[in-house]
């Protein structure tokens, strides 16, 4: 699935999908729907309550809501050691610093990630929220998080489409593999052999006198189990991207519900999108939306709540925390 767009002579924006125009022109003209802040989220409470269907649109920002953040206090509690021998300051940058270091590093480093950000609870019930919202809607779930978090929160599996990967998987490096492996037995194995210890709860927490190891025994360094070959995180970064057969169908299915819906009375709810990969779900939005004049396209984001003008009178924009503004609708 490749995106890109091009500029046209006209100041509209076009969309190619796989080589095909995907998306209508848009003349770059934002807005940020019509009403109050208060009466958009009444609106918005309104559509999730009457709309045939509701396709839910997830970024980043919805999990930075969840309390899923990168940097900050939870950076340092976990990568503290981390920090302090390399110097990047968030798990993000940290993932690129990694690839400089020898397996038994990056391994110790991708195991701790993997397990905070897939394996360990949410610190705040967002997602929980959200399908309570929704759970009684004909709904789906397109997303570009990585964290797993819809399936943990109850969403149906059937009803989910994770475009990017997932840090609960591992992919060959042999590209006749289009395969993915569960990680969970050894993230939790690594996790134990870097000195986290386990709480009453059974979440692995650092020890009391702080000491943990930066680097994995050899034989813990994952391997396919089919060839032997070498692994890496099932996370879309190039064109070496497994699209396994469980996303094949998560992507069949998403393009069906859509199929399905055509001309109905739709709520498009993009949650925490950025501009990073705007062509994934955004764009569409914006598209379906247009196309359909019984849709609505809704967008809750802290600081980057717009629309385009076109649409802008079946749009609703909040600007604020997610978390807030579901925990006011349910």
């Amino acid at each position: 699935m490749k995106h890109y767009y091009r500029e046209q002579p006209d100041g509209y924006r076009e969309t190619i999908e796989n080589g095909i125009s995907a998306v209508r022109y848009f003349s770059g003209k934002t807005a940020r729907g019509n009403g109050t802040r208060d009466e958009q989220i009444a609106r918005l409470k309104e559509k999730l309550e009457t709309a045939d269907a509701v396709v839910i649109g997830a970024g980043a920002g919805l999990s930075t809501s969840a309390g899923f953040t990168y940097s900050g206090d939870r950076f340092r509690k976990y990568f503290f050691d981390f920090e302090e021998k390399y110097g990047f300051h968030d798990m993000y940058s940290g993932g690129f610093h990694m690839m400089k270091e020898v397996p038994e590093v990056s391994w110790a480093y991708w195991a701790r990630n993997s397990y905070i950000n897939r394996y360990m609870p949410a610190p705040k019930p967002v997602y929980e929220n959200l399908l309570e919202a929704v759970k009684d809607r004909d709904y789906f779930v397109i997303t570009t998080n990585v964290d797993h978090q819809f399936q943990k929160a109850g969403f149906d599996k059937k009803r989910l489409f994770y475009t990017q990967g997932d840090y609960g998987l591992f992919q060959s490096v042999n590209p006749a593999i289009q395969k993915t492996y569960d990680n969970e037995e050894w993230v939790m194995k690594v996790m134990e052999a870097q000195g986290f210890v386990k709480d009453e709860n059974g979440i692995f927490q650092i020890p009391e006198d702080g000491s943990l190891k930066m680097r994995i025994p050899t034989e813990l360094i994952p391997k396919c189990p089919d060839d032997g070959s070498d692994v890496m995180m099932n996370l879309r970064s190039d064109d070496s991207f497994v699209e396994d057969e469980g996303w094949q169908k998560a992507s069949a299915a998403y393009a069906d519900f859509l199929r399905r819906h055509e001309g109905m009375h739709v709520l498009y709810l993009e949650l925490g999108v950025g501009s990073n990969t705007p062509v994934i779900i955004k764009y569409p939005f914006w598209q379906m939306t247009m196309v359909n004049k019984k849709a609505v396209y809704a967008c809750v984001n802290y600081g980057e709540a717009f629309c385009p003008q076109e649409i802008s009178e079946r749009s609703i924009c909040v600007n604020g925390d997610i978390g807030e503004v579901l925990a006011g609708i349910v």
